[in-house]
């Protein structure tokens, strides 16, 4: 069976045929037997920080962080500044192979290595790549180490836009407005589309209104959490036609709150915020986050977020079918092997994802028509030979974090000047 749309579901039955990269009638090209199997769409993790994929279990030898300011001063703007290219590129293998793994196909990373910071976007694309990943990547536009580290990541967003990869393209990246000042935010919106975590914290209120006032919100901006938006702000982001990345498991780690997924209109996308690249784990969370609060929330509501983290990557690859597996469409998508107790068709398919699919059942994975993973291993890499090699950057990287005090910045007293 082959899952054509998820958004609204389609399953046809039959065999898929794949002719340059791309979902193609019937009788063209390579023909996939669907016997028995089910075939989806790639999922597209919509926000993720792949530069945090070696920091699982890693020491922590500071006094506990008492709110959501403190973990990034104490955690990840430490772990960010630690980096060099070795472990820029460690961390874009090491997350795009569980990607994939996992059945997802595209991944939309924000990026920061403030000390690493010229290049690193090719870096990032270059591995993901070898592994056969599809990508939107951006870096992190902040003031928080100074004002020449905030012209860099410009710099590099705007050299890297320029490029023009068959798997990769860019947004340009922004941390968050509370670390940066209007001078930053207006000259990263000269460059292009914006992709920024948006009150993602209490620390970070009025985030939307101030984008709004400074002409830089519109249908191509990529909002990342949106936790803290007041109802104006949110017929604001609705009005604008921009996208929310919704990431569930993050908000409730950092413990920052309730993302209100109700408001934010049919542009609510899925992400991890670099908890892994597992969309259908992530999903499932999201969903019984949300029916926790809403005992009507219809069981096809992780599969409408997951349409729309596709709609958004193909908005950027300047292809609409992107997420389906209909004719023409690129050919990203994942061979499931789930024998299942109960009819799958139309109308039980949601059930059958909320309640039963998880990644533990993707078996094959195709990107742009090529065979990135075979009989779950990756077709490209040898995958044990790769973590290996992570886990040995993930040692070093831990003992260079050891030297990197927490991060002096404070919203109420910045450290840099325009």
């Amino acid at each position: 069976m082959i899952v054509t749309s998820l958004d609204p579901v389609r399953i046809s039955g039959g065999d898929l045929w794949v002719d340059g990269g791309r979902v193609a009638p019937a009788g063209i090209g390579r023909r996939i037997d669907c016997d028995g199997i089910l075939v989806v769409p790639g999922n597209v993790c919509a926000h993720t920080h792949l530069y945090s994929a070696l920091a699982r279990g890693m020491p922590y030898a500071l006094e506990a962080p008492d709110d959501f300011l403190q973990i990034l001063q104490r955690v990840w703007w430490r772990l960010d500044r630690a980096l060099d290219e070795d472990g820029v590129r460690a961390s874009a293998l090491a997350g795009g192979m569980e990607a994939l793994l996992s059945g997802t196909t595209t991944l939309v990373d924000h990026h920061a290595s403030p000390n690493a910071i010229d290049g690193s976007l090719d870096v990032i694309a270059d591995a993901l790549e070898s592994l056969g990943v599809r990508s939107v990547l951006c870096y992190e536009t902040s003031d928080r180490d100074g004002w020449e580290q905030g012209l860099a990541g410009i710099e590099e967003n705007r050299r890297f836009l320029g490029e023009r990869r068959p798997l990769a393209r860019g947004l340009v990246g922004a941390h968050a407005g509370f670390t940066m000042s209007d001078e930053t935010l207006l000259a990263c919106g000269e460059v292009g589309p914006l992709h920024i975590h948006a009150a993602e914290d209490g620390v970070d209120r009025g985030a939307v209104d101030r984008l709004e006032r400074l002409g830089l919100l519109d249908e191509r901006t990529l909002l990342a959490h949106g936790v803290h938006l007041g109802d104006e702000e949110m017929a604001t982001v609705r009005s604008a036609g921009a996208t929310v990345a919704h990431n569930a498991r993050s908000n409730m780690n950092n413990a920052v709150g309730r993302a209100p997924v109700g408001a934010f209109g049919p542009r609510l996308a899925l992400g991890t915020d670099g908890i892994g690249s597992d969309m259908f784990e992530e999903s499932h969370a999201a969903f019984f986050r949300l029916r926790e609060d809403d005992v009507h929330a219809g069981y096809d509501w992780p599969l409408a977020r997951l349409a729309e983290s596709a709609r958004l990557a193909g908005r950027v690859f300047d292809e609409p079918l992107l997420g389906t597996l209909q004719p023409g469409a690129p050919a990203d998508l994942a061979v499931l092997d789930y024998p299942a107790p109960a009819p799958v068709n139309d109308a039980s398919f949601a059930g059958h994802w909320v309640f039963a699919l998880s990644s533990r059942h993707v078996r094959d994975v195709m990107v742009a028509g090529e065979w990135v993973v075979r009989g779950r291993q990756l077709t490209k890499v040898d995958q044990n030979e790769l973590a290996a090699r992570a886990c040995t950057e993930a040692r070093r990287l831990w003992s260079r974090l050891d030297g990197v005090a927490p991060h002096p910045y404070s919203p109420k007293e910045r450290t840099w000047t325009a």
